[in-house]
């Protein structure tokens, strides 16, 4: 029998913890954490999402602020934005959200936030750091992974992991935290030029699935006993909801989860972590301060 791994009930614990924590600094008197969402356009799910991380700040007790823009703004006038956020001492995290508008450079947005308030953990200088073990700013979905693995005493140390897809959000940072020592873990990351994918990924104890193909991940894909994180999170048209989508992972639930020790859901699973994780970060941006 597998154990459905609950995204939402230990999302809701980190928060009781980074409450605790916000509880603590206003008693001393300190400053309120105050994180800051960027959003350009209007798009669905970044609407959402950002929805989502204005009531997690209320919730813990951190300051939260939304800036808008719509889709046809100049890149100039963004970075300007962020330039003026990068040197705002009232905003102590703040982030991007993607994706933006193709005439807007992602890498250039990412590398002009100051990497002391970047909530997201996307910046070079957070990655580098990342990747030889310095801590600081983790990215937000990765360092989300970690914390369900750990908390749900899943056993990491020698054990054969498999990410599926090398994206610099998802699979390549998650895949050097794996590795790191602590956690232990044998990690191999395939991707769309990866020969043989399903006998690879029919080897591992752990799967990471962050491909963004709906159902990609089948039964017959996983062993016996295999612990399965499922990150993959695409919008299809359905006519059983009233907003005529659901989102679907990349783990075709119902053929993989009989076979499985651990497996999260989707929506309910990697998702809320990802949220907490930013609220981690403009905690530790405001504490380093």
């Amino acid at each position: 029998m597998y154990t459905i791994i609950d995204g939402k009930k230990v999302a809701s614990e980190i928060k009781h913890e980074i409450a605790e924590e916000v509880a603590k600094l206003k008693a001393e008197g300190k400053k309120v954490p105050h994180l800051v969402a960027v959003l350009v356009g209007n798009d669905g799910s970044s609407e959402t999402y950002v929805a989502h991380k204005v009531k997690d700040c209320e919730e813990v007790g951190i300051k939260s602020t939304v800036i808008r823009f719509g889709s046809e703004i100049k890149e100039a006038v963004l970075l300007k934005k962020i330039d003026e956020l990068n040197n705002d001492p009232d905003v102590d995290g703040f982030i991007v959200q993607l994706p933006l508008p193709r005439h807007i450079s992602e890498n250039k947005v990412i590398e002009a936030i100051n990497p002391l308030k970047d909530a997201d953990g996307f910046h070079p200088v957070n990655i580098g750091k990342m990747v030889i073990g310095l801590g600081g700013y983790l990215p937000a979905t990765p360092f989300g992974i970690i914390e369900l693995i750990k908390r749900y005493g899943i056993e990491t140390s020698g054990k054969n992991c498999v990410v599926i897809g090398r994206s610099n959000i998802v699979g390549r940072p998650v895949s050097i935290l794996l590795s790191q020592k602590g956690i232990d873990a044998t990690v191999t990351v395939v991707h769309s030029r990866t020969k043989n994918i399903k006998y690879i990924v029919s080897q591992a104890d752990i799967i990471i699935a962050a491909i963004g193909s709906p159902g990609f991940v089948t039964g017959e894909m996983v062993k016996e006993g295999a612990a399965v994180i499922d990150v993959g999170t695409t919008r299809i048209a359905s006519s059983e909801t009233k907003s005529g989508y659901k989102l679907t992972g990349d783990v075709d639930f119902e053929s993989v989860a009989p076979k499985c020790s651990f497996i999260t859901p989707v929506p309910g699973g990697v998702g809320p972590m990802t949220r907490v994780s930013l609220l981690r970060n403009t905690l530790l941006a405001a504490k380093n301060k």
